[in-house]
């Protein structure tokens, strides 16, 4: 099941996927099917309910009638969820190996990468507060000159636990979504030997985009292994696939979880696939660009950058 958060007539609605061109209202669906729930309020709370929820999803969706249904093409969406939690991680080599090589070109410094990589996932807190959906702007920040798209996957966390094993952990994913990353990537480079992360060459207003829909785990085996594509303005800039991660979500979750709580409706990304970014490719975004992040059985998310009230 596909399940996205949209914005139909003024209201938000979490939708289930028909197919390519139809939505189905599951709050509206639910009402005239007389269930007695309000889990379909928003997609935080159809997290919470775990497979029960899940479950009513899927009845809905067998007595899905002309009612409860939305054209795709009415509606404007949202992020699938606003993250409880937001970190992203870097667990794909070839990602790492070609930025750099693109780095040390642009800084003339050598970069090596550190054995603590392969023993452990590494990763970073973001802006929870700064994602946005499909089709909606990306607003060029003013300090930076040099933007870039990140391609990625990600999880959205379907149950609270701490010290989760790595067996344990799929239990742990409610689904699947695609992360744009976008990337400040002068400012990343002037931040990044202090040595703290990322911070102004990831963090701005709209720099975070997640959707459109979020696939649920019960789709795809664990571990996934799924193909991804990156495009701008319809030229295919890279790609590959989910099953390329040196270290899987299972191993992601079970290392971020130790001794501490893990939230239902947190989102871990997995950092870039290989030459999923424009770093890699020695290509950089101007303003207007179209991108386009595909991963397989997910769908497109898409959006433009504008710059300096560009319409």
């Amino acid at each position: 099941m596909r399940l996205a958060t949209v914005l139909h007539n003024g209201q938000t609605k979490v939708v289930a996927a028909i197919d390519d061109e139809t939505l189905l209202d599951l709050d509206r669906a639910a009402e005239l099917a007389r269930y007695e729930t309000k889990v379909f309020t928003n997609m935080l709370s159809v997290i919470q309910e775990g497979d029960y929820g899940l479950e009513q999803a899927h009845g809905l969706m067998r007595r899905a009638n002309k009612r409860t249904m939305i054209a795709m093409s009415d509606v404007t969406f949202l992020p699938p969820v606003m993250p409880v939690q937001y970190r992203d991680c870097l667990v794909f080599e070839i990602h790492l190996k070609n930025g750099f090589e693109q780095a040390a070109k642009m800084t003339g410094l050598t970069y090596a990468i550190p054995p603590v990589w392969y023993e452990q996932p590494i990763y970073y807190k973001g802006n929870r507060m700064s994602f946005i959906g499909h089709e909606t702007d990306v607003q060029w920040p003013a300090y930076a000159e040099h933007l870039d798209i990140e391609l990625e996957m990600a999880i959205v966390v379907g149950k609270t636990g701490k010290d989760i094993s790595a067996a344990d952990a799929p239990d742990h994913i409610f689904g699947y979504t695609i992360l744009n990353d976008v990337s400040a990537r002068d400012a990343q480079m002037r931040e990044m030997p202090g040595q703290l992360g990322p911070a102004k060459g990831k963090d701005f207003d709209t720099g975070n985009i997640l959707g459109p829909f979020i696939l649920t785990a019960d789709e795809v085996a664990h571990p996934v292994a799924l193909d991804m594509e990156a495009r701008v303005n319809g030229e295919r800039w890279g790609g590959g696939n989910s099953r390329e991660m040196h270290h899987n979500f299972a191993d992601i979750l079970a290392h971020i979880s130790a001794s501490e709580t893990i939230y239902a409706g947190e989102v871990i990304g997995s950092g870039t696939v290989g030459t999923g970014c424009g770093l890699e490719l020695g290509k950089r975004l101007e303003p207007g660009d179209r991108f386009e992040l595909e991963i397989e059985n997910i769908g497109t998310l898409a959006n433009r950058i504008i710059r300096d009230g560009q319409t």
